[in-house]
């Protein structure tokens, strides 16, 4: 449907800013960050707000209509009912670079509706009226959504054309097959369309991981979306080597070798993004298998306020990256983050004051000002040899991707020792089991003490859908398992938390249960967000790794201190409506256990 504008007569003078927070409920301490940033980085004070999680693309473009005083449609129409004749008149490329495509006309004046996703876009609407030959008319849409329609309306066409080959090609090969188009590959060959459409349907579903696993009859391909894997495709096991062949031409591996396993990488434009894909390969009973991480540069690069710390949190990391040495460790299991964390860290400190090296496996994106090292072992470039060469090239701030082994540790404790501060992850269940580990290592626990300056523990929960989850009154029980005082829960007693960016205002005494809808296909979940276990290294913790005490002592220290566990800070984000309680329990159930 289409907005109607406000009776209000809103100028472009007003700023969207002032429109979110008036329109969208926006809080005006969001606002305010989103200012300091855009006065620090640049850009669009929305875009901005958007990486924030403070609003939604769908609140933005609703206030930019307001400003701009455009309609706007929050839901688009179907493929199906958008008259073929107009999308042939526009070419794909313009279509996708501009995120615009022709939705309607009208019968008696004949001028075209288009939805955009930039009101100022005025330049390209003139081109349009070109192409289709008659006046235009536009209407503001996500985005997203236009990206959307956009490869499902030229998906038709293509299949139209394509019937008497699919028929050919036969089989359930050609009925699983879905056209999409990327705009760097424009070959037309079956099985690249279908690995185009795999890895398009993986952007759009958000997907981190790809895994395509060869089956006794059949080729299954499987998405891992917000941590949980589901299956999403098949093909013909005749189709294998084929499938496993395009893949490794587009990472550049060697198409002959079925022997051993093999690693590359992949960089492609898909649905308006620039995706960065890690492939590996690896020989199995029943063929090739092939698993691809799939890295969205603008979800890895995110600023500390971005990642989902609750302020007391935020607070004391900032404080520890500004020291002049010592050493951050940021632990959790794969995929927990740690990555994301990292580069947030860098990013907070980097200046051309600061001479800042990293070394990792692998360099999983390009930080401007910072020079970034990628292990070798072919040639032996390890951790421990980088880092030792690093020491030589007068460093303030080191990344070490991982320790993990004693040489490591030492020579990153050594640099914290001799003026530098080293950020690093090492794989531990808390934040505690960190300290003991290096200890465990064979690193002495004087040295252990005298250079960690703290140790960061985090998981990723899943964010609750925002068109499905419902507010429920939890059981005693369950309150009681996120470690909350029932009597303070049911009274409403935790109103006074401090707040983060995209809570969500749900009736007191409630929590959010997911249910599940179209949008986020039946899971009851839609993005990510991090809970964190911060262990400040005072005295107590230092007296106790000296006397190599166990990780439960010295996280029983870290309590005494004020350390918020992880199930604490998971707790406080269900308060929030940031995630669900059976979130909480299970990503934490081995810190507590």
């Amino acid at each position: 449907m289409v907005y109607d504008q406000p009776a209000v007569n809103v100028g472009v003078a007003d700023l969207i800013g002032q429109i979110l927070v008036r329109e969208a409920g926006l809080k005006p301490e969001y606002l305010e960050r989103a200012l300091v940033k855009q006065e620090e980085e640049g850009g669009r004070v929305g875009e901005i707000l958007l990486r924030m999680q403070a609003i939604t693309e769908s609140a933005l473009m609703r206030a930019l209509a307001i400003q701009h005083e455009t309609p706007f449609r929050d839901k688009l129409p179907n493929p199906e009912e958008i008259d073929a004749t107009l999308i042939e008149q526009l070419p794909i490329n313009f279509a996708k670079q501009h995120k615009v495509i022709p939705i309607a006309q009208d019968e008696d004046t004949g001028r075209v509706e288009v939805a955009v996703s930039d009101p100022l876009a005025l330049e390209i609407l003139d081109d349009i009226a070109v192409l289709v030959g008659t006046a235009v008319e536009p209407v503001l849409a996500a985005p997203s959504e236009v990206v959307e329609l956009i490869n499902k309306s030229y998906g038709r066409l293509r299949e139209g054309a394509d019937l008497e080959q699919k028929e050919d090609d036969g089989g359930e090969f050609a009925d699983a097959e879905e056209l999409v188009d990327i705009l760097d590959l424009t070959d037309e060959a079956p099985i690249i369309r279908w690995v185009n459409s795999l890895l398009f349907q993986a952007v759009k579903e958000r997907a981190s991981d790809i895994h395509i696993e060869p089956g006794e009859k059949e080729v299954k391909v499987r998405y891992r979306i917000d941590g949980a894997l589901r299956e999403s495709k098949t093909a013909h096991k005749q189709f294998l080597p084929s499938i496993v062949a395009r893949v490794k031409i587009m990472a550049g591996l060697n198409i002959a070798e079925k022997r051993l396993p093999q690693d590359g990488r992949i960089r492609r434009k898909i649905a308006g993004k620039d995706i960065d894909m890690r492939v590996a390969t690896a020989p199995t009973a029943a063929g090739e298998r092939v698993t691809i991480r799939l890295l969205d540069r603008s979800s890895v690069l995110l600023g500390l306020g971005d990642i989902g710390m609750v302020s007391d949190t935020l607070g004391h990391i900032r404080k520890i990256i500004e020291r002049p040495h010592g050493i951050l460790l940021v632990t959790g299991p794969t995929g927990s983050g740690k990555t994301t964390t990292l580069y947030a860290c860098l990013s907070e400190i980097n200046s051309p004051e600061l001479n800042i090296l990293t070394i990792e496996d692998p360099v999983e994106y390009q930080l401007e000002g910072i020079s970034q090292t990628q292990v070798n072992t072919k040639i032996d470039l390890t951790f421990a040899n980088g880092l030792r060469s690093f020491l030589r090239h007068d460093p303030d701030v080191i990344m070490v991707g991982e320790i993990r082994d004693r040489d490591t540790a030492e020579i990153a404790i050594t640099a914290s020792l001799t003026g530098h501060f080293v950020f690093s992850t090492i794989h531990t269940n808390d934040a505690a089991g960190a300290l003991t580990r290096l200890i465990d290592m064979g690193v002495e626990p004087f040295l252990v003490a005298s250079s960690l300056v703290g140790a960061l523990a985090q998981r990723l929960v899943r964010r609750p859908c925002k068109d499905c989850a419902e507010p429920v009154t939890p059981s005693v029980a369950a309150v009681q398992e996120l470690g909350l005082d029932p009597d303070r829960f049911f009274s409403g007693g935790y109103a006074d938390i401090p707040k983060l960016p995209g809570a969500r205002e749900i009736p007191d005494a409630t929590v959010l249960k997911a249910r599940g809808c179209p949008l986020c296909t039946h899971t009851g979940y839609t993005g990510r967000t991090g809970v964190y276990e911060l262990l400040m290294v005072d005295e107590g913790v230092r007296r106790l790794a000296l006397s190599k005490s166990d990780a439960g002592a010295i996280r029983s220290a870290g309590i005494e201190s004020g350390m918020v566990t992880l199930r604490e800070d998971g707790a406080r984000k269900v308060l929030q409506g940031l995630t669900t309680p059976e979130e909480v329990v299970m990503v934490t159930a081995e810190s507590e256990g």
